[in-house]
């Protein structure tokens, strides 16, 4: 007993420890080792190349125009309404982003305004509006069956888990509204009836500015470009509000063998793990079966032009009905900008989406303000008028914005497609893709 106590303690493993160094001083044994840890590696290294963005032969989506130009008032319009879904008590609020919008673009094209409310609308609104808006003011209440539940879902179960999301103060989803929002935006909106004579829509938000003057017809441009959608902002998601729509999305895709796209490889993250461990990883958040992740960069739907017949189409409103099936909509809190990103992403190739750098954009404390343009602010131009605008500066692109375009944005952590530029091809890394662009 005594020569035990005395005896140096035993480190746990020690004898396992020299064991095996013991069995890696054989030749052969350290060789068979060294080739499976090499094969490990060449494995994962074609495994993440299989997500590696091909370069671009040329720039895919070069700005529609750059400065200035005199608005072609008489030109033809296309088929397209601005959307704004706003309550009654959000008067002074939808009348600053209507203002805004009317100052920087709408007094030369005139194009309709459609509110939609999931309420009747008061007389001071509906007055207020049609005073406001150059074009036709509509105003449109929300079929009540397309803003509530599904009529399949426990609605006890749901506003219980929707409660619980608020206790664990997961971004707006303790409040009801919300989610029959994220779920009207996410598809129930685009087969709208007042929305079905439209082919474009341009979706606006109460209390927003628009800095820049915007003298082209974006709906014609994206028409003619053969584009989809067009946003001002990338940021991620926040990560607790859709554990599960990334697994979704992906297994719907692999179901219906739909072909990677460049901009759903620009949109992933792959597991940096050998197989096969890297299953191991499917159990996790934003992953797929595979154990291959979502990088969390979305459009920042507050504001996004789009095209009506991709939304309406079959691809999209197959996706949607069944990502509602589920239920996350309700049991989790999925954002409708969230599924418009994958859903993109999935079904559209890159030069397909637009981004619009040259519109001066703000929601809430985020906002986009490009310099203008180097002489093409049309100093004379009788339409534009004499508003107060920002210096120019070298490489500007912007049309008369009032914001200084030497702080293009606010917000460290925007992320943008790196298709955006033909002079760069992303490689996997353990980040993704997400990355402040612009610096």
């Amino acid at each position: 007993m005594l020569r035990r106590l005395l005896s140096p303690p035993r480190l746990p493993g020690a004898r396992s420890f020299f064991s095996l160094a013991r069995l890696l001083s054989r030749p052969r044994l350290a060789t068979i080792l060294l080739l499976a840890l090499l094969a490990a590696l060449l494995e994962v290294l074609v495994h993440t190349g299989e997500f590696a963005v091909s370069r671009p032969g040329g720039e895919l989506d070069e700005p529609f125009h750059i400065g200035c130009r005199e608005p072609a008032a008489a030109a033809r319009r296309e088929s397209a309404a601005l959307v704004m879904l706003v309550r009654n008590s959000e008067l002074a609020g939808a009348l600053k982003t209507v203002q805004s919008v009317e100052r920087h673009f709408n007094r030369w094209f005139h194009y309709p305004v459609v509110f939609l409310n999931d309420e009747p609308w008061e007389p001071e609104f509906v007055e207020a509006m049609d005073a406001a808006v150059s074009g036709e003011a509509v105003f449109e209440v929300i079929p009540r069956d397309e803003w509530t539940f599904p009529s399949w879902m426990d609605e006890d179960a749901a506003r219980e888990s929707i409660r619980r999301q608020g206790e664990r103060s997961i971004l707006y989803a303790g409040r009801e509204t919300y989610h029959h929002m994220c779920r009207f935006y996410s598809g129930k909106f685009y087969t709208l009836e007042a929305l079905k004579k439209y082919k474009w829509y341009w979706r606006i938000e109460p209390d927003v500015d628009f800095h820049c003057s915007i003298t082209y017809d974006p709906f014609v441009e994206m028409a003619k470009h053969d584009k989809v959608y067009g946003f001002t902002i990338a940021l991620w998601e926040v990560p607790s509000t859709c554990p599960g729509l990334f697994r979704e999305v992906a297994d719907w895709k692999e179901r219906h063998r739909i072909k990677t796209t460049e901009l759903w490889k620009a949109t992933m993250t792959p597991s940096w793990l050998p197989w096969p461990f890297r299953s191991m990883m499917s159990r996790a958040r934003h992953r797929d079966r595979y154990g291959d992740g979502w990088s969390l960069c979305h459009y920042w739907s507050n504001f996004e032009i789009g095209s009506l017949d991709f939304f309406r189409g079959r691809g999209y409103q197959d996706l949607f009905e069944h990502l509602d099936k589920t239920g996350g909509f309700y049991f989790e809190r999925w954002g409708d900008a969230a599924v418009h990103a994958l859903a993109l992403a999935m079904l559209v190739e890159p030069e397909r989406i637009h981004h619009f750098e040259d519109f001066g954009y703000r929601h809430d404390w985020y906002f986009q303000c490009p310099a203008n343009a180097p002489g093409r602010q049309l100093p004379e131009s009788e339409a534009l008028g004499d508003f107060p605008f920002a210096p120019e500066q070298e490489g500007g692109i912007g049309c008369r914005c009032g914001c200084d375009g030497r702080k293009t944005r606010n917000h460290a952590s925007y992320c943008l497609n790196t298709l955006k530029s033909p002079n760069t091809a992303r490689r996997p890394s353990f980040l993704g893709w997400c990355r402040s662009w612009f610096d």
